[in-house]
């Protein structure tokens, strides 16, 4: 109502000067921001020019991401640390490469002094996204090099800023936690024989006990949302901003407002909070018919939070399958039976395939639709007991 007419623009203009309103453009292809060599998606095939539906696909550096995930669950490693150096350095290390950078990462841990004291705890806030990106902006004043973006220079920043993130992340919270929630204070200094998923559970958890699976699985989320064809909102941010020849921090503080947003990194709270939601209203979990019906008055605004959207159903690019959500769900299992939630597990699996019938009905679509990564993300982050606070970071 606050919206003049001369505010308004023809949605006829935007076809006319070919101007992409989102990601979701109306050739279905997706919006194409930039090129790139770190990672790739395959969504559809190309068929002279009709889209062909597949099964999702996610490659860094030409490495399929589900054979990566593999890897490292069949040789019982840590993978997150090996993907940072792929999509940095262009290929997998040695393994005596390997170890040198998770020597370079164990050096870069540790924030400067009076740095949690002086700048986390004493600026505490209830965003924790917010409380990284001033960390990140602080931290410019400690760089005696901080204009400096010659490559050796940016990807030392970056190296550091790569060790020092689970700290910043989990100090902020507990900051959070301690002046809002009026919970007790305990501070873990990270540890260099741990990975960046173990830092995160050691110094999050005032007992810094945490299973091998808590961790494996963590670590593995890391490494799904590593990357993701360099179009994403966050990165093309950094793309943008890195462009005026700024500064690391300054790029990095522009991605992580954009990360923040609901329709970007927080979308898996959505998720969950959608998920505890369905759970309470629908009373017999097996029932398909209960559960369509709930869902279809979601999807005619009637329930919830009356956005007509069913969160985590559907993607701009892929069509039979997100790759990642793929993983996530088997990881999801695999955690559900540990946890003793394989029924929560079960609704959730159920509500997924439910889901994209009733949007696919809703829709009139004969396109394939298809769960994407915040779908099981959240379930999984909730069960390892992170709070919701953190899921975004």
């Amino acid at each position: 109502e606050f919206v003049s007419a001369s505010d308004k623009i023809d949605s006829e203009l935007y076809a006319k000067y070919e101007v992409k309103r989102g990601l979701r453009d109306v050739s279905g292809k997706g919006v194409l921001a930039g090129l790139t060599e770190i990672s790739a998606i395959r969504g559809y095939i190309m068929d002279n020019e009709d889209l062909v539906p597949c099964e999702g696909e996610l490659f860094y550096r030409g490495y399929n991401i589900a054979d990566l995930v593999n890897g490292f669950i069949e040789e019982n490693r840590f993978g997150f640390e090996e993907v940072c150096f792929l999509l940095l350095f262009g290929h997998l290390p040695s393994r005596e490469q390997c170890s040198e950078f998770n020597g370079v990462l164990s050096a870069c841990m540790e924030l400067p002094d009076d740095f949690v004291r002086g700048t986390i705890l004493k600026m505490p806030s209830c965003d924790m996204m917010n409380s990284i990106a001033t960390s990140i902006l602080t931290l410019y004043t400690y760089d005696s090099a901080a204009d400096d973006i010659s490559v050796p220079n940016v990807i030392r920043q970056c190296l550091q800023l790569i060790a020092q993130f689970p700290g910043l992340m989990v100090y902020a919270y507990q900051a959070y936690a301690y002046y809002y929630k009026k919970q007790s204070l305990v501070i873990h200094p990270p540890l260099k024989n741990l990975s960046r998923a173990q830092n995160i559970l050691h110094m999050l958890r005032p007992d810094s006990i945490y299973t091998p699976l808590e961790a494996s699985v963590l670590d593995l989320a890391l490494v799904l949302h590593a990357e993701h064809g360099g179009g994403n909102n966050s990165t093309f941010t950094t793309h943008v901003v890195t462009s005026s020849g700024t500064d690391t921090y300054s790029a990095i503080a522009a991605s992580l407002a954009s990360l923040k947003g609901p329709k970007h990194g927080g979308a898996n709270i959505k998720v969950i909070n959608m998920f505890h939601h369905l759970k309470q209203q629908i009373k017999e979990w097996t029932n398909t018919d209960e559960i369509d019906t709930y869902l279809n008055r979601m999807l005619n605004k009637e329930t919830y939070d009356r956005t007509g959207l069913i969160y985590g159903i559907g993607h701009a690019v892929y069509t039979m399958s997100d790759p990642r959500a793929v993983e996530l769900k088997r990881l999801a299992a695999e955690l559900a039976k540990e946890k003793g939630r394989e029924t929560e597990y079960n609704f959730l699996c159920l509500l997924e395939q439910e889901g994209i019938k009733c949007v696919s009905a809703f829709r009139k679509t004969n396109k394939p639709i298809c769960a994407n990564l915040d779908f099981y993300s959240g379930f999984i982050y909730e069960m390892i007991g992170l709070p919701q606070e953190i899921y975004t970071p």
